[in-house]
């Protein structure tokens, strides 16, 4: 059935007949983008219009016009409808009647409407006083009745907009940057709104407003494109989940994909934000100019009553060779030669980010086009123009982006491409990966003054997430890459050598400070093996530290910064030759002796409960600054040594709401003349909501769980099923695997799973259940992820056997999955 078939079943139908025809064009033509939005608008049209003249044909005076998206064309499969019925002041009850006629069937179907009666009077004034109401008669379009009417409200809604340009366009300005601040950046959110983020419709919305001023126009190359699919993406995301909707949430962006013809939601994600990076490049490049204008404007009069008439010319202060300041920009000299420099773009990018000023549109788009490529090393200056602009800060983003937009970065570093906009699924990362690397290197030049190689420092930090654009462990492959990179950038063998050494082990500190046993001496040791050497283990401290905080909140605190900074001295003095200490399990703190030789001599649990704070770890010839960070409350437990103690806390503190942070135990033996040992727990715990209980009912409970009187596993039942969990974000299964050669004295198994009330205390029940005991063990929950490590032995207290290790771990996940 062609559109033209569908329209004349909806003007032979009515109503009827043009819900029938929308469904059969919504479902069964093959036809879909622009085609089928632009058929569901023409459908619309003949269908209002129908109901505009049907018993009023001698009616003047009165129109009916489409505004907003409707008025340009564009109906999604739930848009709304946005119609304004225009009037010169014709009688009363006449323009009421035709209103009712116009608007209850569109409410019948149930099709969302936005609707107005006005005079052209009216309507302007309104316009003038609400903005949302100017931008959407910009795009007003005729449907029905009286066409001189509309033509009239047009020209001069226009012409006001342009009149009052330098006023209203500050205003949108506000707006979009409001908007920005409301919903995030769409070309880095998981869950992105297609409309209201920056970067999406809305934003596309006001550049179409902004070129309609005269003002100003955004740059076109690739604007089109990039609106048409964000305008394609939302359709899809209508037609599947049925609602008038723009966020693309999780659970719906495979099916999206799907009715896209694309390979999977990862496809779909960064389709969204190739689109997303092209509306904001483009709208930071037409407020820039908009300033620049309306900045002229008000300058210009009062410079040419100072030279007596004429037009100055700009002024032009030089940054870098062929590079010059110029109207608050970056441009390049009048005697630049982009096709002879093949440094210049990274000659001016370097000046501009120094600078802390951005790079003209037409200097980037120069470049891009006449500059010719590296050569094979890297000159010197080159590589060093590399550095300073990778370390300049924040203003490094701008100009990156700049670069970015015109495909200057991968032509510079072809292995950009494939994580050029790649989303990350994981709640701790906020950014997509390529702008992950580029705020890992803004956040590495902070510690330049820390670090003997800041040079290499700031090259580790843009590559060490490279391996993510490619299969297996990312480490692995961003290791090989780096090596290349490395090489074709200019750095002799050596350096090479310790930039790949730091992408390869760019995590290895924070997991093994945060997972592993710091008393083991095996942990130190495998730490220092894998480093080499003090001044690679001096830029990977700081490396972790600028990852980490580049990650997203949930990535690093004062808490993780202290062990990372144990575990860097640790490794410091093996690599000086002071081999590390057997531990010393006999040697508690004056705190956990007390407590421990009061829970012998009572034969029952003893606790305390502390608030604690830790300010930041210190970094080499620096003096914390600020106030201390709250670290939650330090939960302490001396319990006499006995079987099921980790299964029997941890469910007391799930049963009282309590969230594990952190946590430690270990077996001390007691001083001498005292019988016996204790298992000594550390914790960190947070209440979820409301206030902590106190330490008496605690302690009550942990009694009563260790002798059995206290089901937790059926209080923790009964909780869930009063409880339901909502419908959300499936969660990928539980891993449990075990760390060859991580300790000497126990095995480890570390745990990575979804975080969740009772979680700890399903895994020590089950690591009892195997006849485990766990020697020590290091929590950690990363945002909604929880990666444990549990030191376990068998009860001889020697670590497992190969087999049986990888049977308990197998068992272990088998249970979680469960």
């Amino acid at each position: 059935m062609t559109s033209t078939d569908v329209r004349m079943d909806a003007e032979d139908s009515g109503p009827s007949g043009y819900a029938a025809a929308r469904l059969r064009l919504l479902t069964e033509e093959a036809q879909s983008g622009p085609p089928r939005r632009a058929a569901l608008a023409e459908l619309t049209d003949d269908w209002l219009t129908g109901l505009f003249t049907a018993g009023a044909e001698e009616l003047k005076g009165v129109s009916l016009v489409a505004v907003g998206g409707y008025g340009r064309g564009e109906l999604s499969p739930r848009s709304d409808l946005d119609l304004l019925l225009l009037h010169d002041g014709a009688d009363g009850k006449t323009v009421a009647a035709l209103a009712d006629r116009l608007w209850y069937p569109v409410w019948d179907l149930g099709l969302a409407l936005d609707h107005s009666v006005r005079t052209p009077a009216e309507a302007r004034k309104t316009a003038g006083e609400d903005l949302k109401v100017q931008l959407g008669l910009l795009d007003a379009r005729h449907l029905a009745g009286d066409l001189g009417l509309t033509a009239g409200l047009r020209t001069s809604v226009l012409a006001d907009w342009r009149n009052q340009a330098p006023r209203r366009l500050p205003e949108l300005q506000e707006l979009c940057a409001e908007r920005a601040e409301r919903q995030g950046e769409l070309q880095y959110l998981l869950e992105p709104d297609l409309k209201e983020a920056r970067g999406g419709l809305r934003d596309a919305t006001a550049l179409r407003a902004v070129a309609a001023s005269w003002l100003a126009d955004a740059p076109r190359e690739g604007l089109a494109d990039a609106r048409r699919r964000l305008l394609d993406v939302r359709d899809a995301l209508h037609l599947a989940t049925g609602r008038a909707t723009d966020r693309l949430a999780l659970q719906e962006q495979d099916q999206v994909a799907a009715e896209l013809d694309l390979l999977d939601a990862d496809t779909l994600l960064r389709q969204v934000y190739e689109a997303a990076r092209v509306i904001s490049y483009a709208s930071d490049v037409t407020w820039r100019e908009v300033g620049r204008v309306l900045r002229s404007r008000a300058v210009r009069p009062r410079l040419r009553a100072m030279l007596g008439g004429g037009k100055p010319a700009p002024e032009r202060s030089p940054l870098a060779e062929g590079v010059v300041e110029q109207d608050g920009e970056v441009v390049l000299a009048r005697a630049a030669r982009p096709e002879r420099d093949p440094v210049l773009p990274l000659r001016a990018a370097a000046a501009a980010a120094q600078a802390g000023l951005p790079l003209s549109l037409h200097a980037v788009r120069r470049l891009a086009a006449t500059v010719r490529p590296l050569p094979t090393p890297w000159p010197a200056e080159a590589r060093e123009q590399l550095v300073t602009l990778l370390g300049s800060g924040q203003p490094t983003i701008e100009v990156w982006e700049a670069l970015e937009a015109e495909g200057l970065i991968t032509q510079l570093l072809p292995d950009w491409e494939r994580v050029r906009c790649r989303p990350q699924r994981n709640a701790v990362h906020i950014w997509t990966v390529d702008r992950h690397l580029i705020e890992t290197a803004v956040r590495a030049s902070e510690f330049t003054r820390r670090v003997h190689r800041p040079d290499l420092l700031l090259v580790a930090a843009l590559l060490h997430d490279i391996g993510k654009g490619w299969p297996g462990d990312h480490s692995v492959a961003g290791e090989i890459i780096a090596k290349d990179v490395a090489a074709r950038i200019g750095f002799d063998r050596a350096d090479v050598n310790v930039l790949a050494a730091l992408v390869r082990h760019h995590l290895l500190l924070v997991d093994t400070a945060t997972r592993r046993d710091l008393e083991d001496p095996a942990t130190v040791r495998a730490v220092a093996d894998a480093v080499g050497s003090q001044g690679t283990l001096e830029l990977l401290h700081a490396l972790t530290e600028a990852d980490a905080l580049a990650t997203g909140p949930a990535a690093w605190s004062s808490w993780r910064g202290s062990l990372v900074a144990d575990l860097v001295k640790r490794v410091a003095a093996v690599l000086a030759g002071n081999e590390p200490e057997e531990p010393d399990d006999t040697a508690p703190t004056a705190e956990q002796e007390r407590l421990a030789i009061e829970a012998v001599a009572t034969g029952s649990p003893v606790l305390a409960l502390r608030a604690q704070t830790e300010t930041p770890a210190e970094t080499a010839g620096e003096q914390p600054a600020g106030d201390p960070e709250p670290l939650g409350v330090e939960l302490l437990i001396a319990v006499p040594d006995q079987e099921g103690v980790l299964p029997a806390v941890a469910g007391v503190l799930a049963v009282h709401r309590l969230t594990v942070r952190t946590a430690e135990l270990r077996a001390h033996d007691l001083p001498d003349g005292v019988d016996g040992s204790v298992l000594l727990l550390n914790w960190r715990v947070a209440a979820e909501y409301g206030s902590l209980p106190q330490a008496a009912r605690l302690r009550a409970d942990l009694v009563r769980a260790l002798d059995g009187s206290l089901d937790i596993a059926g209080r923790l039942a009964e909780r869930d099923a009063a409880y339901p969990r909502r419908r959300g974000v499936v969660a990928p299964p539980p891993r449990v695997a075990v760390a060859s050669a991580a300790s000497r004295h126990a095995t480890v198994i570390e745990v990575r799973a979804q975080d969740a009330p009772g979680l700890l205390f399903r895994i020590g029940r089950a690591l009892e259940d195997e006849g485990l005991r766990v020697r020590s063990m290091h929590v950690s929950t990363l945002g909604a992820n929880a990666v444990d490590a549990f030191y376990v032995t068998g009860t001889d207290g020697a670590p497992l056997p190969g087999d049986e290790a990888v049977a308990a771990a197998r068992k272990l996940e088998e249970t979680l999955r469960a």
